[in-house]
């Protein structure tokens, strides 16, 4: 077709080596191939990487370079061409995982720094609390100034703490409009102090915070989160509070890649997600049988009271498999994780290698050596894609790559992945998760059933339950999590759809006035006629009224103030409102005429042009930012019963009218 396929992938590791592999096989049959990747700033190299009929790049770098391109001012800096053809490795964790999370480029915006620490310092004067339980029938009890919903990740605040918040701000009513912003940036605090834990969800380097994707295991640098999160993390850190940034263009995945006219992926976890991917993507998930079967052994979970007694049963497993030189990964949830089981295995003299985001540099190296004879290697989740690991006929004769899991992703599909990295191409392999009741999966979703289970067969210090109907339980608590995720997502793609038509108007409307042959005098007409309209409806000038109603003063008074014109009010005594329209519509051409005329034609239009797009751009900056105020206090129209959706519905298309 001459259209063009990206090939989309996580990394720009994967990308690279991708592009390399195959790039010597697609040019053998006459294709080009391109690369897309972060260290590729020159705009005319990303172009020329574009132009290729097969481009390789990351979910990222295709999502910004689009957002990038609707705020060009010549066609002919756009480096995207139309969206044809797209195929996306790892398919579910592109167009689900990461779906959560919008694609945003900001800006700087002007806002107080005294908020944040105002709200970290009350932050820290409020006391946790806790629900208390009562009978069927009795009113909910709390304790404390605010409850954790772990499940939700939000806070709750009780009537004590509002009262207390309202004393310590010293205001009325904190929920008052006057003082949103005051109650935003205290949720923004006390979430960053209870809920987002450092090492887990975020790492101080260099006195920055940086986000770890939760996904990758990665440290997403120049991420920064929205709403003055950030701000409120580091303002608990006592690091530079930096500006918060105001939205300049957004989308989200979701609707990314569904502007592609033909969409595919590949994955090997794809399957638990296929209603996911029907509903929203219209994309079929379709089970390809494996070349060899699989000799991997999938052993069931080994849980555990607590996390020191499981991490001490994990370290001996990997002094057992050590002995014998049998390849041990070690998967962990977070760098504080895998951080623990560093420090253990140093004091059991165990040799091993660290992979997290703090390290992750040296990805492709540690990986390569994964599947040597004696390798103990501890990884986070950021381990578990797009790596292959190698093993020779010695380890295979040990038994293959052992993987052990020391907790329960949220997600099966991350389960899987890291599960498969062992067993590749009928190689023999192991793998084994052990868990504890101190896992953040178990303690939030479904820990009592185990529990009960674990204090009714009497399990002491030590020893663990190895069981199929717990480890059905914890599947169990994994779907509900799943569930929650996905009605997450659906959430905010059933917002960004509202804010997607309006994207597309302004994005089609931009692309028009990047157009050479685009007749722009005619859309200058236009919005002349339409300010005129407006100019008459001010002042009372409607048809049908009386004529001595007519405010005419009004109206001198606005052209001398809006288009710096003197004229005599005399001249508009008497007159219809079409004779009205048509002396200033007149008057309105003659002086634009007036200026125009010093400049050639095509002159002319590229003035034209610039001058659209530098009242266009701002405008549409700040409606977006009306667009995020409005969905931030939206949810409390609920509590008034009024369906938020709705309501935002209603409320932002009055917003794009007035734009427009």
């Amino acid at each position: 077709t001459g259209k063009g396929v990206h090939v989309v992938t996580v990394n720009d590791y994967l990308a690279k080596r991708d592009s390399e592999e195959m790039g010597v096989l697609y040019n053998f049959l006459g294709y080009s191939v391109g690369c897309i990747t972060t260290d590729i700033h020159d705009e005319m190299e990303r172009k020329a990487q574009y132009d290729a009929d097969i481009t390789y790049g990351t979910n990222n770098e295709y999502g910004f370079d689009y957002l990038r391109d609707n705020m060009k001012v010549r066609a002919e800096e756009k480096v995207q061409r139309d969206h044809y053809y797209a195929i996306v490795d790892e398919v579910d964790s592109i167009l689900i995982d990461e779906a959560r999370t919008p694609l945003i480029i900001s800006g700087p915006t002007q806002r107080d720094h005294n908020y944040y620490a105002r709200a970290d310092a009350i932050a820290k004067q409020m006391e946790r609390g806790e629900k208390i339980e009562t009978k069927p029938g009795e009113d909910e009890k709390t304790t404390g100034d605010f409850i954790v919903d772990e499940k939700n990740r939000t806070i709750v605040m009780t009537e004590q703490g509002l009262q207390k918040a309202q004393d310590l701000f010293e205001v009325e009513n904190l929920y008052s409009l006057e003082n949103a912003a005051l109650s935003h940036h205290l949720d923004q605090a006390l979430k960053a102090h209870y809920i987002f834990e450092k090492d887990v969800d975020y790492v101080v380097q260099n006195n920055e915070i940086i986000i770890v994707d939760e996904f990758t295991g990665r440290l997403s640098e120049g991420r920064r989160y929205s709403e003055g999160l950030h701000q409120a993390l580091e303002a608990k850190e006592g690091v530079e509070i930096q500006e918060e940034s105001q939205t300049l263009a957004e989308i989200t995945y979701q609707n990314y890649f569904r502007m592609y006219e033909k969409l595919a992926g590949m994955t090997g976890t794809a399957q638990t997600e296929a209603t996911e991917f029907a509903q929203i993507y219209n994309l079929d998930v379709i089970s390809i049988p494996t070349n060899v079967p699989i000799a991997r052994d999938d052993k069931n979970d080994l849980i555990y009271n607590t996390e020191r007694e499981k991490l001490d049963a994990v370290v001996r497993r990997v002094k057992e498999l050590n002995a014998k030189g049998q390849p041990v990964l070690i998967g962990t949830a977070s760098i504080e994780k895998s951080e623990m089981i560093d420090e253990r295995l140093r004091k059991e003299k165990i040799p091993h290698n660290m992979l997290n985001a703090k390290n992750h540099e040296q990805e492709a190296e540690i990986i390569k050596n994964a599947g040597q004879k004696g390798a103990v290697t501890v990884a986070t989740n950021m381990a578990g894609r797009g790596v292959d690991i190698k093993i020779d006929d010695e380890v295979r004769a040990l038994g293959g790559l052992m993987i052990l899991g020391t907790e329960r992703h949220e997600s099966r599909r991350i389960d899987n992945q890291l599960r498969g990295r062992s067993g590749r191409q009928g190689d023999p392999g192991e793998s084994q998760f052990f868990l504890s009741l101190d896992d953040n999966l178990l303690r939030i979703f479904g820990g009592e059933k185990i529990r009960n289970i674990m204090n009714k067969l009497g399990v002491e210090e030590g020893e663990y339950i190895d069981s199929k109907i717990v480890t059905r339980s914890v599947e169990k608590a994994q779907k509900k999590v799943e569930n929650q995720h996905y009605e997450s997502r659906k959430h905010i793609l059933e917002y960004d759809d509202v804010a997607n038509h309006q994207r597309k108007a302004i994005y089609a409307f931009r692309n028009q006035l990047l157009d050479p042959d685009f007749d722009i005098d005619a859309k200058i007409k236009e919005n002349r006629s339409e300010y005129i309209d407006h100019l008459l409806a001010e002042c009372e000038i409607f048809d049908g009224m009386p004529k001595e109603d007519f405010n005419v003063e009004k109206l001198v008074e606005l052209i001398k103030e809006e288009l710096h014109t003197e004229v005599d009010s005399q001249h508009f005594v008497d007159k219809e409102p079409d004779e009205l329209k048509e002396m200033i519509t007149e008057m309105m051409e003659n002086i634009y005429e007036e200026k125009m005329s010093q400049l050639d034609p095509e002159q002319r239009r590229e003035i034209e042009r610039i001058l659209y797009l530098q009242v266009l751009d701002p405008q549409w900056r700040d409606h977006l930012y009306e667009m995020d105020v409005l969905k931030t206090g939206i949810g409390l129209r609920g509590y008034n019963q009024k369906d938020p959706l709705t309501e935002y519905k209603q409320d932002s298309y009055k917003l794009f009218t007035d734009l427009v």
